[in-house]
């Protein structure tokens, strides 16, 4: 209800969306132009199902990762693998990495010289020679079911923290998760040397490799279907030899992943409704940077 004039009187005052100023209005008045300037759905960004996959991707190559490190290191306490083996591929696969890394950089001036690389892996693998029976006696006071426990929540941790986005270099506190439960699973193998070469491919697979898979996104989009398919075969193929129902479960959580939680995405988005209106708070677009100098 509004102010409405008598017979033959002026007309009625037009109402202002000002609080500043008696109108002849009630407080709970709506006036009819009240929506006029109603807008829905401003800046909502249109999902396209095969890009969503794509994206969807690189969280199932992650777990892949986890799956695969998991592997190799159950083969290493299980003395099926030798830790001389470990570290030959692992140099081998480093020395491949580094060098398609290099070549698919380019000649970038914000890279660093391979002089400094190299000095800073043999740092690296001096210290963790070093330190690996100190490392390898860290946690002899604690039980097995307890280092287990907190291997799997760090690692959890660690693909929950993943900077997928922007994966390389890889966020400090993913790796420190990782890092840190590949200390606690290392340390329950048999000798020092088990112990280096599983930290070894711990800064391989959770460092290094999310910095190569980056650089082949960004100059060879191609190929990132095919690696990832190839490391979640791996992944699951590594479980399944260990636990052949872990290894479906694993497959089934990778499909979810990666087909049927993307598509869900897209059908939901069409049912998306945001309102935006004069009720909105306001926001300044003005650049008030000169106000802060």
């Amino acid at each position: 209800m509004g102010a409405d004039s008598g017979p033959g009187g002026p007309p009625a005052v037009p109402w202002r969306k000002v609080l500043y100023e008696r109108q002849p209005y009630p407080d709970n008045y709506v006036d009819p132009r009240f929506l006029e300037d109603l807008r829905r759905n401003v800046g909502v960004r249109q999902y396209r199902y095969w890009n969503v996959v794509r994206e969807a991707g690189l969280v199932s190559q992650q777990v892949s990762c986890v799956s695969l490190f998991v592997t190799l290191w159950s083969y290493m306490e299980q003395g099926h693998l030798s830790p001389s083996t470990l570290l030959s591929a692992g140099l081998l696969s480093s020395l491949v990495g580094y060098g398609l890394y290099k070549v698919l950089g380019g000649s970038r001036s914000d890279d660093r010289s391979s002089w400094a690389d190299l000095q800073s892996a043999a740092i690296f693998l001096a210290f963790t020679f070093g330190f690996s029976p100190v490392l390898k006696t860290l946690t002899e006071s604690v039980s097995t079911d307890t280092v287990y426990a907190m291997s799997a929540m760090m690692l959890l941790a660690h693909l929950v923290s993943f900077p997928y986005a922007q994966p390389s270099p890889p966020g400090s506190l993913s790796l420190n998760a990782a890092l840190f439960a590949s200390v606690c699973l290392a340390s329950r193998l048999p000798g020092a040397l088990h112990t280096f070469a599983m930290l070894t491919c711990a800064l391989l697979v959770f460092a290094l490799w999310p910095c190569l898979l980056h650089r082949l996104t960004e100059h060879a989009p191609w190929s990132f279907p095919w690696i990832t398919s190839l490391v979640s075969i791996g992944g699951v193929m590594g479980l399944g030899s260990l636990w052949p129902t872990g290894s479906l479960l694993l497959a089934s959580a990778l499909l979810t992943l990666t087909l049927i939680c993307p598509l869900l995405l897209v059908r939901l988005q069409r049912h998306k409704d945001n309102i935006h209106g004069p009720w909105d708070e306001a926001v300044i677009r003005e650049d008030l940077s000169h106000f802060l100098n």
